[in-house]
């Protein structure tokens, strides 16, 4: 039964849409903040793999695929301690496998090892510069592949992460022909990556840690096969364990799982929005850590990515909000 479109604020049905409507955009607020904490979790990837690249002469593909293969470990080993997740697990095997094993070879085996390329091929600023136009080129495809329209606002806002990205960036960015290769390989796949994971996650019949154990389980070893083929066996002491140890645990097995639920909530253009941020949390973290300026003009270019990353998520939070509301008035 249709109930009054204009209920009173003091009316059963205008207090149970509000609260909903509220409990939405409350939900669509914590989304948006778990996928930031992630975003800094991964952030603070980039110091410590230029550690390990640089101070420890690990390979970038070895390095990638001891981190994702230990990360992958770990969630298998969680999830097999939860009854739910084992059966949800068969579930996935049996009716969402291809989509999953895509995933973790284009988000994890190709994605990931390129990155960690482009990083020992050239400075984390210009590869990281690279990934900026991925929100755009999800912006252009989700409306076709997901039905994800996006609004005017959101357009604006990618492309002004990606002039920020430009300003922050502007001089000499050192960079290789490897690493450039590697960087446009890992920006398509990116693309792609944020898509497909958006795809598997949107209907919300798999747990978020199973997406990305099973995943990750697929694309981790191919990894590092990969890279025990090309580069040979590493090195490994104390401070290299410790540094895919905590790579593996907090910044992968943990973060990825957060991401994966968060993007339950988030379009598919704000979470490579959301992504982007990582532009200024990397430059941030190596002025702390890398002792690196970014000087009056990067200052700037930080602000302008900022703009452009709410602009990116503020117009389907609002959206979201009041369509809720109008739904529950109508009794849907």
């Amino acid at each position: 039964m249709q109930s009054d479109p204009s209920p009173s604020p003091a009316s059963p049905v205008g207090g149970r849409s509000s609260n909903r409507s509220g409990g939405r955009a409350a939900g669509h607020l914590e989304a948006v903040l778990t996928a930031l904490f992630v975003t800094l979790l991964w952030s603070s990837s980039w110091i410590l793999i230029r550690i390990g690249l640089d101070d420890e002469d690990l390979a970038p593909l070895t390095f990638a695929g001891l981190r994702y293969s230990l990360a992958a470990l770990v969630l298998l080993a969680w999830s097999a301690s939860h009854l739910d997740h084992r059966t949800n697990a068969r579930t996935a095997v049996r009716s969402r496998w291809r989509p999953l094993v895509i995933l973790g070879v284009v988000y994890f085996a190709i994605t990931q090892g390129a990155q960690f390329v482009a990083i020992d091929a050239q400075p984390a600023a210009t590869s990281s510069l690279m990934l900026a136009p991925t929100a755009l080129f999800v912006a252009m495809l989700s409306a076709r592949s997901l039905g994800e329209e996006p609004q005017r606002l959101q357009f604006v806002g990618t492309a002004l992460i990606i002039v920020g990205a430009v300003l922050y960036f502007s001089g000499d960015l050192g960079a290789t022909v490897v690493g450039m290769i590697a960087s446009i390989v890992g920006l398509g796949a990116n693309t792609a990556g944020s898509l497909l994971g958006r795809s598997v996650n949107r209907d919300g019949s798999l747990p978020p840690v199973l997406v990305t154990a099973v995943s990750m389980s697929v694309g981790a070893p191919l990894l590092l096969v990969t890279g025990l083929a090309i580069e040979g066996r590493p090195q490994l002491d104390v401070k290299v364990i410790a540094i895919i140890v905590w790579l593996a645990v907090v910044n992968t097995a943990v973060a990825f799982t957060l991401w994966n639920r968060s993007l339950r909530r988030l379009a598919a253009v704000e979470s490579a929005a959301i992504n982007n941020t990582m532009l200024i949390q990397i430059a941030g973290l190596a002025w702390l850590f890398l002792d690196e300026s970014p000087g009056l003009v990067g200052v700037v270019g930080i602000l302008t990515v900022s703009s452009g990353a709410f602009l990116a998520t503020f117009p389907i939070q609002r959206r979201r909000t009041r369509v809720a509301g109008a739904a529950e008035d109508r009794g849907v």
